[in-house]
């Protein structure tokens, strides 16, 4: 197979080329930060921005175009999380 966007630039804001499973921790970064997180399993989500900030994205769920660092144990209650960028 080819890929015909092969020579374009990755830009911010395209769709995301790799994945990967999410185990919350409270002590540990992910191991790439993250352009997204797809929540296969709605909850509240605790997250590390990648600006440093620790939020509570309450009822989280699908898609979220969120740079994060680190997806904290500590009161989240999604499930199935996975890490695109």
């Amino acid at each position: 197979m080819s890929d015909p966007f092969e020579t374009y630039v990755l830009a911010p804001d395209g769709p995301a080329t790799n994945a990967a499973a999410v185990t919350p921790s409270d002590s540990a970064d992910l191991a790439v930060f993250s352009r997204a997180l797809w929540v296969g399993q709605a909850g509240d989500l605790v997250v590390t921005m990648l600006g440093g900030q620790t939020v509570t994205l309450a009822g989280a769920s699908g898609l979220l175009p969120v740079r994060v660092r680190r997806v904290r144990a500590t009161g989240t209650t999604a499930a199935a999380i996975v890490a695109l960028w």
